[in-house]
């Protein structure tokens, strides 16, 4: 997927993504309990060695706060980071020996209803979440999804808690800074070359940067703090950078909870990762369609060298993959620079970062979280029907009120519900002639459809002809076995069955001329 041909395009993205990742990378990190540095080398590998390797041209991958309980939870029991960091490191290897096993395929498995759901409950987790950073309240960490926060507060009690410490400076940041991205787009959709020459939510955080040196030098109340701004763990340089690594400590290598915990992570970051992926495929406007099981082993890459050196575990991300493909990325190039422009700038100018405005960043987040959650998806997904629509409302509702892991798998459970109940309708049919019954199998009919099929032949009168047609689709044998017994009493009730087969039917109970 790497190419050269839209470089224009690739950097333009690599710049927004770098924007919108690096506040994540650090919130996430904070969130953890781990090194504020062990989210920015996440970042780094996410981005320049699994987007080498990944098929997505979109995908981003990177730190994710689906894992943030499991982190938590695993450094704790562990009893330290550095022991933490080999299970990072074997979960690595789980992941690209589940590649080469090819077990990838079970992305394939997600029903649409529950990806789109996904999508458009991250937009609106996105929304709601950045509000307050967008007013000046930053408690809680950039990055966040889960409905119930650490401090005691839940998603929509946090919003009313924020409006207490309304600052107006970050306020006044974040409406310039959405204002002008909303220029920009507006700008470059007329075909504007200027404002297709810079991406606007660049041109929004720089602003938002000088509007509050601005209001240091002029007004001092609408000032933010540095509570309110990008704080990195580095003073810049290279040495900066090895002082803060953080090795594995392989004497825990045959501690037992060490591989629990690595299949932990692997399994759960593989499942995020398939998740986004399809998501990012769905995104994609190429019809392009991702090897899943390249991506393990991409992802597996990424987390055998993130936990190396000290980094925290990789997944595919949706926010970051979502502000990629909306910036105009055309091929994997965007997720590399990203990851190309976090080390660099973390290096050379940490300075200037810590000059970002999170309201700024905030800005940048809220729009995106509209795009993914535009009442348009909604229309949509309303017009597809009931079979669609409901899986995919019950997916949003799921995850905005638990985490994105617990929703997903709560939207899978009811999207299969769905494909169940749309098979078992109109798979069998009786149509009733006088004495003559027809009952004809129209579609596959697999055991689910038994309990239909023994109401049918229940409801059939004593004395009657029935027609049995089952050509040239496929019979489960539970059924096959049902409708043989049913042949075996019809007798007793004085039926006559009559079979009507074919020498192409594949089942061969109905095989014949």
């Amino acid at each position: 997927m790497f190419s050269f041909k839209t470089w224009r395009n690739d950097v333009q993205a690599s710049l927004v993504v770098f924007l919108v990742a690096l506040p994540l990378c650090l919130g996430i990190a904070m969130a953890s309990n781990a090194p504020l540095a062990a989210g920015l080398f996440a970042g780094i590998i996410g981005g320049i060695v699994v987007g080498a390797l990944s098929g997505s041209p979109i995908s981003v991958s990177g730190p994710a706060a689906g894992l943030t309980v499991i982190v938590i939870t695993a450094i704790e029991n562990l009893g330290s980071f550095e022991a933490f960091t080999v299970a990072v490191f074997l979960s690595g290897i789980i992941q690209i020996i589940l590649g080469f096993l090819r077990a990838g395929t079970i992305g394939d498995y997600f029903p649409t209803s529950v990806i789109k759901g996904m999508l458009a409950a991250i937009g609106i987790i996105l929304i709601l979440k950045q509000i307050p950073h967008a007013i000046g309240y930053d408690v809680d960490f950039m990055g966040d999804e889960s409905f119930t926060q650490i401090d005691g507060q839940n998603t929509f009690s946090e919003i009313l808690l924020a409006f207490n410490w309304l600052h107006w400076g970050a306020v006044v940041i974040s409406l310039i800074s959405m204002g002008i991205m909303l220029l920009w787009e507006k700008g470059a959709s007329k075909g504007n070359k200027f404002f297709k020459l810079i991406p606007g939510a660049l041109v929004a955080v720089i602003a938002g940067v000088l509007l509050n040196e601005f209001f240091k030098g002029s007004f001092s109340a609408l000032a933010l703090s540095s509570q309110h701004l990008v704080q990195l763990p580095f003073s810049g340089g290279w040495s900066d950078i090895g002082n803060n690594i953080r090795f594995p400590d392989w004497s825990y290598i045959t501690n037992p909870k060490i591989y629990q915990v690595a299949l932990t992570i692997a399994i759960v970051g593989s499942l995020e990762s398939l998740l986004s992926i399809d998501a990012a495929d769905k995104l994609d406007g190429d019809g392009i369609l991702t090897s899943k099981n390249r991506e393990l082993f991409a992802q597996g890459a990424g987390n055998t060298l993130s936990g190396l050196i000290g980094g925290l575990p990789i997944t595919a991300v949706i926010v970051r993959t979502t502000a990629n493909q909306t910036a105009g990325a055309k091929s994997n190039l965007s997720a590399i620079l990203h990851g190309f422009w976090l080390l660099v700038c973390v290096v050379s100018i940490p300075f200037v970062l810590n000059l970002i405005p999170l309201s700024a960043l905030a800005a940048v987040l809220l729009l995106v979280g509209y795009k993914l959650a535009k009442p348009a998806l909604f229309k949509q997904m309303l017009h597809k029907g009931m079979n669609q629509f409901i899986p995919f409302v019950a997916t949003i509702v799921a995850i905005l009120f638990t985490d994105l892991l617990i929703g997903i798998v709560f939207g899978i459970v009811v999207g299969f519900a769905f494909v169940i109940r749309s098979n078992m309708h109109n798979a069998v049919v009786m149509v009733k002639d006088a004495e003559h019954i027809l009952v004809r199998f129209y579609k596959d009919v697999s055991f689910m459809q038994k309990s239909a099929l023994i109401k049918i032949f229940t409801d059939i009168q004593d004395g009657s002809t029935v027609i049995l047609d089952g050509r040239d689709v496929f019979i489960d044998d539970d059924i096959v076995e049902l409708v043989e017994d049913f042949i075996k009493r019809a007798p007793s009730r004085n039926i006559t069955v009559e079979l009507k087969k074919s020498s192409l039917s594949v089942t061969n109970l109905f095989k014949g001329k």
